[in-house]
């Protein structure tokens, strides 16, 4: 009977999932602008073929997350733009879905920009031995990768060792949360290059100023990484 009643339970959770997940998406592609109304619950229980149960907990998955909000007299409204929030791991890889390819993954960049060569800075001062040797295992199965998939695994294992090894843990959150969008965009890098590990000096680079515990070249050569990636995703 437990495992009946546990069954029951992971469809009713896969189904609230879709739910949101197309909602969430449709709001997020700009089918439901910010104030418009959202149909009442019997349309979209009819629509999705759910119960009023499975329908509120994705509402409620929804609104948890920003997007929506239930007032008495009004129904359920689509949020501002503003109040979406775009740093939950769910509503980005959603929004990666939607979006305009090109703009998401300059938006994305920006975002890595603006804090992997700070990163890699504070790697290269506070990396205990465990953080290394993590760091050191990801380089060297990018040396060893012998195709795209195994060089975006390994490449994306080297970017979130180098958050794991700054020894702060509110940057280590960063990676969990743009991991799933991340490896995608490692994964066109890859494919735009003219060899998928064309990119393997400059992440040496990285690693050997992280290893010497040198700062400002850690720094610098982490921006000199991410400047050949926005060159390809510009080009």
């Amino acid at each position: 009977m437990a495992t009946i009643l546990g069954k029951g339970k992971d469809i009713q959770q896969d189904l609230h999932g879709r739910v949101a997940y197309d909602l969430g998406t449709e709001i997020l592609r700009g089918d439901f602008p910010p104030a418009s109304t959202l149909p009442r619950e019997a349309e979209l229980m009819e629509r999705f073929g759910v119960s009023r149960t499975v329908l509120r907990e994705a509402l409620r998955t929804l609104t948890s997350k920003g997007l929506i909000e239930s007032r008495p007299k009004i129904g359920t409204r689509v949020r501002p733009r503003q109040a979406w929030n775009l740093l939950d791991a769910d509503v980005l890889e959603w929004y990666s879905r939607v979006a305009k390819p090109l703009q998401f993954a300059i938006k994305l960049q920006e975002m890595r920009e603006m804090i992997e060569p700070y990163a890699a800075a504070l790697a290269a001062a506070n990396h205990d031995d465990d953080a290394l040797a993590r760091l050191n295992d990801a380089h060297r199965a990018m040396l060893d990768a012998r195709n795209v998939d195994e060089w975006v695994r390994a490449d994306l294992r080297f970017h979130l060792s180098v958050l794991n090894a700054c020894s702060n843990e509110l940057l280590v959150p960063l990676g969990t949360l743009i991991e799933r969008t991340l490896e995608a965009q490692l994964r066109l890098n890859a494919r735009r290059a003219e060899v998928f590990n064309a990119s393997m000096a400059e992440h040496t680079a990285v690693f050997d100023a992280i290893v010497a515990r040198n700062s400002a070249a850690a720094r610098d050569a982490m921006g000199g990484l991410l400047g050949v990636t926005r060159a390809r995703i510009e080009g």
